[in-house]
């Protein structure tokens, strides 16, 4: 070879290693992770999937320990359907407080008549709502208007004395 043969040559050699400086690094190849160490989901479902509505709230509810509260909110909504029909239209649920349920009768003699029923009701509220729910029911008649609002009174003539 001549000596135009070797700088040609060796002229090249440098623009090829200058090409590969230049040029972007090839991407390495990737260890395929084993089947336990894989980090997305496959075809199969596990915990990471989307879950639906429902099921998030129903989950949510049960750590949260808010069966009985739930069940017990609806008394009012499904009274009529809990009680039936005529029992419902003479008499309405006021409030549950530990297990009690205290109802306002539209009437002395429905009240009597619901208090003998009471342990009938009970049972249809079990059914109805879960055992534990509603354990007793107080039953109160009408009563007139009460000025009293809150825990604490003053002695006095009453609402008399804020009319003049």
């Amino acid at each position: 070879m001549s000596a135009d043969g070797e700088d040609m040559s060796a002229q090249a050699r440098r623009l090829l290693d200058r090409a590969r400086r230049m040029a972007p690094p090839k991407p390495k190849r990737r260890r395929r992770p084993a089947p336990e160490e894989q980090s997305w989901s496959g075809a199969a479902p596990d915990g990471r999937d989307p879950t639906p509505v429902g099921a998030a709230v129903g989950d949510l509810v049960a750590e949260r320990k808010w069966d009985a509260t739930l069940r017990a909110a609806g008394i009012e909504a499904r009274w009529d359907t809990i009680v039936g029909a005529e029992v419902a239209g003479h008499c309405r649920p006021e409030r549950l407080e530990n297990g009690e349920l205290t109802c306002v009768a539209e009437s002395t003699a429905w009240a009597t008549q619901i208090r003998l029923l009471s342990r009938q009701l009970i049972e249809r509220l079990a059914a109805d709502l879960g055992p534990g729910v509603v354990t007793r029911l107080r039953v109160l008649g009408p009563t007139a208007p009460n000025w009293r609002h809150g825990p604490l009174r003053v002695t006095g003539r009453g609402p008399r004395d804020t009319y003049g």
